[in-house]
């Protein structure tokens, strides 16, 4: 919504005039907000006070009031510093944070950086300087832009990622992901099925029996195996693990990458990078074992639907069976791989009935071994032209392997595959099916194999007319398909063809008109009573890739011993810190060498990475780990730093003192909190749907298990705010233009230096030269403006465009707010202590009222829509009223902080308005205005009343026949009828 309005702008200055000595200009308005910013920061005005520690409030002042715990997504402290759309969401949360302060609520809102990441990484490989000293001149740069903007944080729980003391508290969470393995039969503290343990208490059970070891025969005793064995399985089981398996391999950037990181385009987030499958033993951490309570737990939290439906996306749990399927060979003697069999799992085990063929992925075991001739029946559009299925199969892998994951996903369409020969048992009909290979099914997902339902799966029909594969179709419609029909039936109906009418029973199941839910429970019973297949669970998550091959990242706290395997660092040598290298970058190769392999910056340093250590048995030499925690990792917990800012690790040693986490974020800890408890209110984009705030709510829940955090949640409320883009112009040749220089508008079209150009929309960039930064704000009109025009847009919650030009009507809300109180003359205060009118009450207090439910509803927009209305009915009064101005003032704070505590000082007040109760509407003064209402008798007008709009038709005709004109006009004659029309009219008829 824009600020501007009808009133008369501040008089301009021209030659000859002179402007009045004390307007509010933003000369004046920088005075006051550097003066306020320094004020608050010498008196601790936003100080947070903790219920215990050295943290006070204000003066030393204990903790009071509700606990209220506000917080922005994490800032990377770029080298470009802030542009306008960057405080959006800071400027908001501000303002809620203000908001709550003045209801009384003990609010923490505090700032810190996430500062590793790879702009700081390649600065250094280009300049040589280190990140270090790249990124503090970046954090003190963006503190300064924050600073000027007003922003209420507690600078005493300001940190950035990098600082040891911190990155010693990522290490030591690690230790305890490291230290821990998921129960899936165990009971959480919090009632839900599985939780984290610690390590020593597997072994003890291991040791004791009353566990099977994983991968050994039933009734192996712990004592028989090695200690080389023991930490095999123990190292196998822990929720922080190393594995060689297939990783996304970028060779341009020369490092690893997470699912999370790759695009739809099979490149990387981070420079466009072709991505690859490569086999590499790499950290992971065991998300998965958190599948199901990342997803039923986003039930306990107030997000975005949008955002918790990317969540259970991403995770994907997928309920259905596996299946078994028996594999034949072509002849007598000729066995068939994989052990005789293929294992897949289907959603829709109902529609086995149709699995007309089967598809495995080229990485699948069952190609390893395939017969060495095309069995009877091969047709020749199966075969890809070669002469047997060791050559077919030989040929298609080699051109799989070349395509990247996302490539054979987008080349799905192209319905490539070969028969591998093969030949399958479909364990209902017992007829056999084809098996064959193709490059859309990836062995990382699920079995690695399909079964094939072309009747009710669209890719799977294509793929069947392609290599011309028959089509049973296992479901249909109430009154069964339409005649001709020829596509896959992908809709809902009941079991037909299951079996079909005329094929020999080959098994005693038969769901034929049974609707889907009741087929598939029937089919997966019959599967477990036969030994066939079982019900189960399955996930798209994968476990989160942890290393990288990169510098400017966080250590891990880990050595390998001289078996090649890992040990835990003492947290007494923590952190361990990064070593000087002679050259920052990981070596990089040509973006398309698939065959390459990582080469980490960190193993440069010898003198780092081989070291004597002591850990109980004597001197030994280890090796650390040169790779480097992903960026993600500082970001993963970084809201409990927040809490408990000073802890260097004494005490209970742990990384929130649990008096703080249950006071700012337990369950229930205020009236707006919810079971799940966490932070009250988080704020910003949704591009970390499925990224940051999901890798956070699983370091949390690990947290939770092993007793150091108290909420199930990290996060309770989520706001996702909208984005401020810009216009950027190009000329004829198609080159941007500044576009602070542009002149024009949408009717008269848009120029530079007389050439006409094209508007377009988008993102802020230095490449579209349509940057504009706070600084120029902050000069050209002061920080109070910029904070009410970014409030003043839209919808928190929705993009939109910034607009210099419109910054004026913010301007002008605010010159008008303070020649309210101020005489731009004489700079004396111009209020009067008379009385308010009726008429301005009703103003003040319906405004109060109105403000309040929407900053609660956090749509500052329409609050400042209704302080505008009310300014400008002070405006018109001859004086105003300073009990009318005075809760204009408080209401207008959390706004425009530095012009409201300068106006409320020189109104007479000694303290800060921070911490002033903000306005109460008096009800009184919230009834409605009345209407007027015309009574007539026989149709003839013989009264008027004033009425409240609310009256009843029983009272409204009661006050009519009781007003003297109308009784007069009656003449004491009976009543025969009333017509009441509440409450404009009433008619009586006599």
């Amino acid at each position: 919504m824009s600020t501007s309005d009808a009133a008369p702008a501040a008089t301009p200055v021209t030659e000859g005039s002179r402007e009045p000595s004390f307007r509010y200009t933003p000369a004046l308005a920088q005075e006051i907000e550097q003066r306020w910013q320094d004020r608050w920061e010498e008196r601790g005005t936003f100080h947070a006070a903790n219920p215990a520690g050295d943290l006070r409030g204000p003066g030393g002042a204990a903790a009071t009031g509700s606990p209220y715990f506000i917080m922005d997504m994490f800032p990377y402290p770029s080298g470009a510093g802030l542009h306008v759309g960057h405080p959006l969401g800071y400027i908001a949360t501000d303002v809620v944070g203000r908001f709550r302060r003045m209801q009384g609520d003990n609010v923490l809102h505090a700032l810190g950086y996430d500062a590793f990441g790879l702009p700081a990484e390649q600065y250094a490989v280009q300049t040589g300087q280190h990140p270090r000293t790249t990124t503090e001149a970046n954090i003190a740069t963006m503190k300064r832009q924050l600073r000027r903007m007003g922003l209420a944080h507690d600078p005493r729980r300001s940190f950035a990622t990098i600082d040891p003391g911190y990155v010693r508290w990522t290490q030591w969470i690690f230790l305890q992901i490291f230290d821990s393995w998921y129960d899936d039969e165990a009971v959480g503290p919090g009632g839900a099925k599985g939780r984290a343990r610690r390590i020593a208490e597997l072994r003890e059970e291991l040791a004791a029996g009353t566990r099977p070891i994983p991968g050994y025969p039933e009734g192996t005793a712990w004592a028989d195996l090695s200690e080389a064995e023991q930490r095999d399985v123990v190292d196998a089981q822990r929720l922080a693990y190393v594995d060689e398996s297939p990783v996304n391999w970028a060779p341009g950037l020369g490092t690893v990458l997470a699912n999370e990181e790759v695009t739809a385009d099979g490149r990387s987030e981070r420079g466009n990078f072709p991505v690859f499958t490569k086999a590499l033993r790499q950290w992971k951490m065991r998300i998965t074992a958190y599948a199901d309570r990342l997803t039923d737990d986003l039930e306990l939290i107030d997000w975005p639907e949008k955002v918790k439906s990317m969540q259970r996306n991403w995770i994907g749990r997928s309920t259905g069976a596996n299946v078994r399927f028996h594999v034949v060979g072509t002849t007598e003697g000729d066995p068939a791989g994989a052990g005789g069999g293929i294992e897949v799992f289907t959603t829709r085990p109902d529609t086995l009935f149709g699995a007309t063929f089967m598809v495995v992925s080229p990485e699948h075991p069952l190609l390893d071994e395939v017969p060495a001739a095309w069995p009877d029946g091969t047709k020749s559009s199966w075969t890809g032209g070669h002469k047997s299925p060791v050559e077919a199969v030989a040929a298609y892998r080699k051109a799989a392997a070349a395509k990247t994951a996302v490539e054979r996903q987008a080349d799905a369409g192209k319905k490539t595959g070969v028969f591998s020969g093969h030949l399958a048992v479909n364990p209902l009909t017992g007829t056999y099916i084809p098996v064959f290979t193709a490059d859309y099914v990836l062995m990382g997902y699920g079995t690695g194999a399909i079964m094939a339902v072309p009747g009710g799966d669209e890719r799977d029909f294509a793929f069947a007319q392609a290599f011309d594969l028959p089509v049973i179709y296992t479901v249909a419609p109430e009154g069964g398909l339409p005649e001709g029909f020829d596509e896959a039936w992908t809709g809902d109906g009941v079991a037909v063809n299951s079996p079909a009418a005329d094929a020999e029973k080959a098994v005693d199941l038969d769901i034929n008109g049974l609707p889907v839910a009741e087929a598939k429970a029937a089919t997966i019973a019959w599967l477990e009573a036969h030994g066939i297949g079982e019900g189960t669970v399955t996930y798209r998550l994968r476990d989160w890739l942890f290393s990288r091959q990169r510098y400017w990242g966080e250590p891990f706290p880990i050595v390998w011993d001289a078996q090649d395997r890992p040990v835990a660092i003492p947290e007494s040598l923590l952190p361990v810190d990064l070593p000087d290298v002679p050259d920052y970058a990981p070596r990089t190769f040509d973006p398309e060498d698939k065959d390459s392999s990582p080469e980490a910056p960190l193993g440069r340093n010898d003198d780092w990475v081989n070291i004597t250590l002591d850990l109980g048995d004597g001197p030994q030499q280890y090796r650390r780990d040169t790779n480097t925690m992903p960026n993600w990792a500082g970001s993963c917990w970084y809201y409990l730093r927040y809490l408990d800012p000073g802890n260097a690790g004494e005490g209970d040693g742990t990384v929130v003192d649990r008096k703080l986490d249950e006071y700012w974020m337990g369950p229930h800890h205020n009236p707006t909190s919810g079971p799940a408890g966490g932070v009250d209110l988080y704020v910003g984009g949704v591009e970390h749907a499925v990224l940051h705030l999901l890798y956070a709510r699983f370091w949390h829940k690990v947290l939770f298990d092993l007793g150091f955090v108290s909420s199930i949640e990290p996060f309770g409320k989520l706001f996702n705010q909208g984005y401020i883009q810009a216009y950027a112009y190009r000329d004829a040749q198609g080159f941007p233009v500044p576009a602070a220089e542009v002149e024009g508008d949408e009717q008269t079209g848009f120029t530079w230096n007389g050439e006409a150009v094209v508007r377009e929309y988008g993102k802020m960039g230095k490449s579209l030269k349509n940057v504009v930064t706070p600084d120029e704000m902050y000069e050209a009109y002061g920080a109070d403006t910029f904070r009410v025009y970014e409030m003043s847009m839209g919808p928190l919650d929705l993009s939109r465009p910034w607009n210099t030009r419109d910054v004026v009507g913010s301007q002008r809300f605010l010159q008008r707010l303070w020649r309210n109180v101020i005489s731009e003359e004489t700079g004396e205060v111009t209020v009067t202590d008379e009385a308010p009118s009726t008429e301005t009450l009703r103003a003040v207090h319906r405004a109060i009222a109105d403000v309040t439910a929407e900053m609660e509803g956090m749509r500052p927009n329409t609050a400042i829509a209704k302080l505008i209305t009310l300014n400008n009915h002070l405006t018109s009064l001859p004086a105003v009223p300073r009990a009318a101005v005075e809760p204009l003032v408080l209401m207008v704070a959390p706004l425009a902080p530095h012009l409201a505590e300068e106006l409320w000082e020189r109104l007479g007040h000694n303290a800060s308005l921070a911490h002033e109760p903000f306005p109460v509407a008096d009800p009184q003064y919230l009834v409605e205005d009345t209407v007027t209402c015309v009574v007539q008798v026989q149709g003839k007008v013989r009264g008027r009343l004033e009425v409240p709009p609310s009256i009843s038709d029983a009272d409204l005709q009661a006050a009519a026949l009781a007003e003297p004109n109308v009784v007069k006009a009656m003449d004491g004659k009976p009543v025969r009828k009333v017509v009441v029309r509440a409450p404009k009219l009433v008619n009586i008829v006599v």
